[in-house]
């Protein structure tokens, strides 16, 4: 299964929900982040790295922005907000049927955005790190069990 995280500059939220899905090993799953206004090439921010060094996780990350070659490679599409999901459906139509935030794929009956951290200091990234892992985890529950 690909898996491709999208938020707005790929620097924070996506490439963290990346590493922390690529970090689980999971057979099958194959894991993409990107940003709707990214900037190609750039890094992951200070802040993300370094709490996700504190985890013990090793992620190399170059931002890149939202392309319809992975939008076709994905089998699943998953926002960190909902207004990241209207853009990609209005713009990717022909995906609609595999887009969700990934709040609404996990947990339907929660709000739907993951909390933005950019520009915020370490203990904010920590709390969306955090917020990340937890639904991380509930996909790869619902993901096992079929």
């Amino acid at each position: 299964m690909n898996i491709y995280f999208v938020c707005t500059g790929n620097t924070c939220r996506s490439p963290m929900a990346e590493a922390i899905l690529k970090s689980k090993k999971i057979p099958n799953i194959h894991v993409k982040s990107a940003g709707i206004y990214a900037l190609e090439g750039g890094g992951m921010s200070e802040n993300a790295r370094a709490v996700l060094m504190e985890e013990n996780i090793h992620h190399d990350h170059v931002s890149k922005q939202i392309n319809e070659q992975d939008i076709e490679w994905a089998d699943l599409i998953l926002t960190m907000t909902s207004a990241h999901k209207e853009m990609l459906i209005r713009t990717y139509d022909q995906a609609k049927n595999k887009i969700y935030t990934l709040k609404e794929y996990v947990a339907p009956y929660s709000s739907q955005d993951v909390f933005d951290p950019f520009g915020g200091d370490i203990s904010t990234y920590k709390q969306t790190y955090q917020e990340l892992k937890r639904l991380i985890e509930q996909f790869e529950s619902k993901y096992r069990e079929g």
